[in-house]
């Protein structure tokens, strides 16, 4: 452990919400950083270099939690856990999510098995497939524990894509929940209770006939999946709000980029109006204290 490693660490290592490229965010990815551990929510695209620019030691992860199988939220998980031990990484990781996890772990071993087996045989590594321990979750509850955190679960909505996942860890220095993508949920809301942090996903339903627009004009089904399937700024104020959380963190912005709609400004004014407690508009490599 580094000098000042003790203690826990929020990095947002991603922020953007959606599949399509964005200039200005990279995908969902979260860091939690105990006692100079390495916890990952989430591993959207870019996640790998977003830890390098953290400055975050891939030799330190311990375990990753998936909260759902949409693309921008696992893309790059595979490339994560081979990342981790192409950069020394000789510590076995746990990894949790919906199913098929499992299967699609299994599935990459598969697919990068020339690359491991050579640098195996080149390089001197220790086994891969030795280190990635990944585990179906089938509904909520505690699923994980070691000595720097309790991660407890509980099933959230969001759309078709079932189940998902909202995460609570408790460390000995805070409390701090993220929501996953979600509509409003009372599940959520039981399981951020009394938190010091709640880092939720936001929509502003002001733009989303521009987003659709812009890439896939007339995609009604789309829309109504974005609008459905997500949280309202304003509802995302009275989740913190009825949860009595003590920080807001908003984080897997939709839509981004849009002018007058995608202000950090407008965001905050937004949550602020049924959540009295700070309100923190995410940034990718933003650290949250």
């Amino acid at each position: 452990m580094r000098p000042g490693d003790a203690g826990t660490r929020l990095v947002l290592l991603g922020t953007a919400g959606g599949p399509s490229l964005k200039a200005t965010r990279a995908q969902p990815a979260n860091a939690l950083i105990v006692n100079g551990a390495v916890y990952i929510i989430d591993a959207g695209n870019g996640v790998c270099g977003q830890m390098a620019l953290a400055h975050i030691s891939p030799r330190a992860l311990r375990a990753v939690f998936i909260t759902h199988n949409h693309s921008d939220h696992v893309a790059d998980y595979g490339t994560l856990l081979l990342r981790a031990w192409t950069s020394g990484l000789k510590t076995p990781v746990d990894t949790f999510g919906p199913p098929p996890l499992e299967d699609m772990t299994r599935s990459y071993l598969q697919y990068m098995d020339w690359d491991i087996q050579v640098r195996m045989v080149d390089e001197g590594r220790m086994p891969f497939a030795d280190l990635i321990r990944p585990h179906n979750l089938a509904g909520g509850g505690n699923v994980y524990k070691d000595g720097n955190v309790t991660v407890t679960a509980t099933e959230v909505t969001h759309g078709a894509a079932k189940p998902a996942f909202a995460f609570r860890f408790d460390t000995p220095h805070r409390s701090i929940v993220f929501s996953g993508d979600t509509s409003r949920s009372d599940n959520l809301i039981k399981l951020a209770k009394g938190a010091d942090i709640l880092v939720h996903e936001t929509l502003n339903p002001d733009g989303v006939d521009a987003l659709v627009n812009g890439f896939d004009p007339g995609n009604e089904a789309l829309r109504r999946h974005i609008i459905e399937a997500h949280t309202p700024v304003e509802e995302v104020g009275e989740v913190a709000s009825e949860a009595g959380v003590g920080k807001l963190v908003l984080t897997h912005f939709v839509p981004v980029g849009i002018p007058d709609i995608d202000r950090n400004e407008l965001w905050a004014q937004k949550a602020s109006l049924h959540f009295q407690g700070e309100v923190v508009v995410g940034e990718d490599l933003l650290e949250i204290f």
